[in-house]
């Protein structure tokens, strides 16, 4: 870990998207790579398509690996460390699962002894395959898998909390067991924090794996609530990072703010510059902050159909690599942390708003946390008033020792 918060980027490639694997150009890779370099980040998150690297539950093609190790070490060349989502698992509003998992061969993504050793497998592979890469950071189990477990997935696989658990801790030791020593997580959508009974739960967001990840999406209803320039909708990211940093027992625990974009029309175009600036200020805001991976490298390209209409238009660049004003915003903003270089960081938060979720192991009351409930609400109010307020949850408002470890000395109930 380091001192300067890092800022990097999902890397969505302008040719073909993520089918980019059936006809992989290493030149393209590597044009888009450079695009990204010039933006002055210092990493990506790249996201192999787990139906073309695992077709059967006992193949996990070489070729594909050898394509995956070649994308990674074009971006070390470029000065970009990498990690790698594993399990994909679910991508701007697509599904991609392998057929020995679904139809007739349906079978618990989360549950069935052999679909959870092929998923060990495959995720031990391509950890191995880039062990001995210096510039690979680690790999993340998968992306937003949670959503293959309840509402509103059409077809959910459902599991108990315990069993999510259970699930996630044998695919972070596979990680580890490919790479030793790397930073390896899991990374799941606003479900986790926002809804009751979810079986994936803050308390794994904030407990497994090597940093607590947020995706923090406005379209929630965050931006629908409050308004493109709305106080609420430009903290967001803020608020998850101190709502994981609420779950968190180990002091210190770094949040690694995964996803953040600017979906139009909710954010339109012209505020996508203003929108990514207070987003990042109010972030580094945030103590404990390793990074910023914004979503994403480039535009998808208008010729590939069924795409939400807001999923065109994210990237930091268009799909023919020029830089857009939210591109040059972050650009702007890496540049002047790393310029700032390592230092104390933000002052610590001494006053928190009590959030009772229900317990932190189930979250069957979540949603109080969730756009328009009373923990966002009060948050938001007490940061405009220039509080700068952490949360705390209930089960540990009460623990001096927990409160002494993170600097807390009053707080504030929910709706208050």
């Amino acid at each position: 870990m380091r001192d300067t918060v890092r800022f990097g980027v999902n890397y969505t490639p302008t040719r073909g998207w993520f089918h980019h694997w059936l006809d992989f150009d290493l030149a393209e890779v590597r044009a888009d790579l450079d695009s990204i370099a010039g933006l002055g980040l210092d990493h990506v998150r790249v996201f192999p398509l787990w139906p073309l690297f695992q077709p059967n539950r006992a193949l996990v093609r070489p070729r594909a690996v050898e394509q995956l190790v070649a994308l990674a070490d074009a971006a070390g060349e470029r000065g970009l460390d990498v990690v790698v989502d594993g399990l994909q698992g679910h991508l701007s509003s697509f599904d991609f699962l392998p057929s020995w998992t679904r139809t007739w061969h349906r079978r618990s993504l989360f549950a069935d002894p052999d679909v959870v050793a092929g998923q060990e497998e495959y995720l031990r592979t391509l950890a191995g395959a880039l062990a001995d890469r210096p510039h690979f950071l680690g790999m993340t189990v998968g992306n937003e898998v949670n959503q293959f477990a309840d509402r509103p997935h059409p077809d959910p696989d459902r599991v108990t909390p315990e069993q999510a658990q259970a699930w996630l801790e044998r695919m972070l030791a596979a990680c580890a067991a490919g790479a030793p020593g790397r930073a390896h997580v899991h990374a799941e959508d606003d479900a986790v924090w926002y809804r009751d009974d979810h079986p994936f739960t803050g308390a794994q967001a904030a407990r497994l794996g090597a940093a607590s990840v947020v995706h923090a999406w406005v379209f929630n209803g965050t931006a629908q609530r409050y308004g493109p320039a709305g106080a609420a909708t430009e903290l967001h990211a803020a608020y998850l990072v101190e709502l994981a940093k609420a779950y968190a027992v180990e002091p210190g625990r770094p949040v690694w703010l995964q996803e953040v974009g600017a979906p139009a029309p909710l954010i339109p175009p012209e505020r996508a510059a203003a929108f990514a600036e207070a987003t990042l200020g109010h972030v580094l805001d945030c103590r404990d902050v390793w990074g910023v991976t914004w979503w994403c490298s480039h535009d998808v390209a208008r010729e590939l159909a069924d795409f939400p209409e807001l999923e065109y238009g994210l990237g930091l660049l268009t799909n023919d690599r020029r830089v857009k004003p939210g591109g040059a915003a972050v650009a702007r903003v890496a540049a002047a942390v790393r310029a700032a270089g390592p230092g104390p960081g933000p002052a610590v938060r001494t006053t928190a708003v009590v959030a009772d979720v229900g317990g932190a192991a189930r979250g069957t009351r979540r949603s109080v946390c969730a756009p328009g409930g009373p923990v966002l609400e009060t948050w938001t109010r007490l940061t405009a008033e220039g509080v700068r307020p952490a949360i705390v949850l209930s089960d540990l408002a009460t623990d001096p020792a927990h409160l002494s470890s993170r600097g807390i000395t009053e707080l504030v109930p929910a709706g208050r």
